[in-house]
This record gives structure tokens, C-alpha cells and sequence, in this order.
């Protein structure tokens, strides 16, 4: 062949390769978060934002470089399955969750997909990871001490009401969380020589029943095991939910630049507050 017909050739060929390499590149795809939780989006609507706060607080801009797609469960644990399954089938790279329900039914839905719980009372007891140094799977997240606090809580309790001797305790049995901290409730309750009523709330229907028994035993005080100080109780002890949750942008964080979170420890609170409602007509000093 003709050399300055070879090197026509030649050079025909290699501007074709170079072709697709000059085309623009494609843009990179948005991470998608889920979002599931128990209450519903009214209730929680605080929490949630103290997560998009961390989100913003590490630079990203919801709509532009992150998605959330949030399901309520509007407080029935039988909806968590189904809104689970609705998070995979939309492949999220997250999910952000709270509560061992909703962590227990996210984690059927998927061992692959990295699932960060932003408030759990003990991860390992509930069954969700293998120990707070190793997780060893596809969950992790913070813990909310839980267990450890009850005593603490009674002893707070019956400083205020050094007289109270009946305590009755709202839990719903369904969740397993809640079940291991009213059992811790009820050994430092023998301690302290309190004797304990425990209403089981399974449905919203039944707090009706549960409140008309209080009513007829007439216990000394109410306890709770999670906290609702700013709705109206008197005093909760342990640590910021808003905290825990804004913290739980910093695991998404690095879950979406490719820690795994079989090796992010489940992370314990450093602070713990006690919060009181006080109210008075009149304050004298």
C-alpha cells in the first residue's frame, strides 16, 4: 500500500477510537436515602430534620446532590415490612432507621443495603449487630443506652417522689427493644422496693384501656421508656435524640464514600441530660 494512503488509514482509524472519548461525560448518579420510622411524619418531623441538618452540616443539598424518600409507619408495626420492601424495591444506597422494629424489618428486607439506626437501646441484645466494636453485617448506628439508664432513672424518680411505691409502665410488647428496658425496669424497680403495673399499648385503641386502669389502680407515677418531656411529662433522663439523629448523617456519610458498616462501630452516647418541665405562677427568690 501507498505510504501516504497507509497513514491516511492509520489516522482514520484512530480519530474513530478517540471519538467516544471526547463525548461529554454522563452526570454521576444522586444517592438515594430511605428513611423509615414507626411514628408518624408529624410526630418525628423534629428528629427527621436534625438528620437533614447533619446532611446539610456535610455539604449536601437535598434534591441536588442527595434524595430521601421517607415511609411512616403512622405507629402500626405491622406496616414495616411492606414499607421496607417499598425502600429496596427503589435500590436506596441507605436506610436510616430508629427503633428495634423498624431496624428488625429493614434488616429482613436486605442484607446487602447498609442500614444506620440513629436511636436503638441495645443493638446486641436486640439482635441487630454482633457486638457496639464490630457490627459484623449490614446494620449499625447509635445506641441510646437504654438498658443501662433505668436504674438511674427510678433513683431520679424517687428523689423527686421519695413516697412512690407504684410505678406503671407503658411498653408495647411487640417491640424488642422496649421489651429488654421494661425487664431492666422491673429488676431496679425490686431494688428499690417499687412495686411495678405494666399496661401493654399494642395498637393506639388501647391506650383508652390502659389509662382507665390507671385511673382505677391509682399508681404513684408513670414511666415511659422512651422520652416525652417536651409533650407534657415531668422529667426523662438520658441522652439528645436530636443529637443521635443528626449524628446519624455522619455514618451515611461514609457508608456513601464506601465504609462498610460491618466495620463502623455502634456509636454510645458521650452526654446524657436531664430534662424537667417546671411550671409556676409565680417564682420568688
Amino acid at each position: 500500500m501507498n505510504p501516504k494512503r497507509l497513514a491516511a488509514v492509520i489516522g482514520l482509524v484512530l480519530t474513530i477510537v478517540a471519538i467516544p472519548h471526547l463525548s461529554p461525560a454522563q452526570p454521576s448518579k444522586i444517592p438515594r436515602i430511605g428513611l423509615l420510622f414507626v411514628p408518624s411524619e408529624s410526630v418525628h418531623s423534629r428528629l427527621v430534620e436534625a438528620f437533614r441538618q447533619g446532611m446539610r452540616e456535610l455539604g449536601y443539598i437535598e434534591g441536588r446532590t442527595v434524595r430521601l424518600e421517607s415511609r411512616y409507619a403512622g405507629g402500626q408495626l405491622d406496616r414495616l415490612p411492606g414499607l421496607a420492601a417499598e425502600l429496596v424495591a427503589l435500590d436506596v444506597d441507605v436506610i436510616v432507621t430508629a427503633a428495634s422494629p423498624a431496624v428488625r424489618a429493614a434488616g429482613r428486607a436486605t442484607s446487602t443495603i447498609p442500614i444506620v439506626f440513629a436511636a436503638v437501646g441495645d443493638a446486641v441484645a436486640a439482635g441487630h449487630v454482633s457486638s457496639l466494636a464490630r457490627p459484623g453485617g449490614n446494620i449499625t448506628g447509635l445506641s441510646l443506652l437504654g438498658r443501662e439508664l433505668s436504674p438511674k432513672r427510678l433513683e431520679l424518680l424517687k428523689e423527686v417522689s421519695p413516697g412512690a411505691a407504684r410505678l406503671a409502665v407503658l411498653s408495647n410488647p411487640q417491640d424488642h427493644g422496649m421489651a429488654i428496658r421494661v425487664a431492666e425496669v422491673q429488676a431496679a424497680a425490686r431494688a428499690l422496693g417499687v412495686s411495678v403495673l405494666l399496661l401493654e399499648i399494642r395498637a393506639p385503641a388501647d391506650f383508652e384501656r390502659a389509662f382507665s386502669t390507671m385511673t382505677s389502680a391509682r399508681p404513684d407515677a408513670l414511666l415511659t421508656v422512651v422520652e416525652f418531656t417536651r409533650s407534657g411529662g415531668l422529667m426523662s433522663y438520658g441522652p439528645d435524640l436530636s443529637e443521635n439523629y443528626r449524628r446519624a448523617a455522619l455514618y451515611v456519610d461514609k457508608i456513601l464514600k464506601g465504609a462498610k458498616p460491618a466495620d463502623l462501630p455502634v456509636e454510645q452516647p458521650s452526654r446524657l441530660e436531664l430534662v424537667l418541665l417546671l411550671r409556676a405562677d409565680e417564682v420568688v427568690e
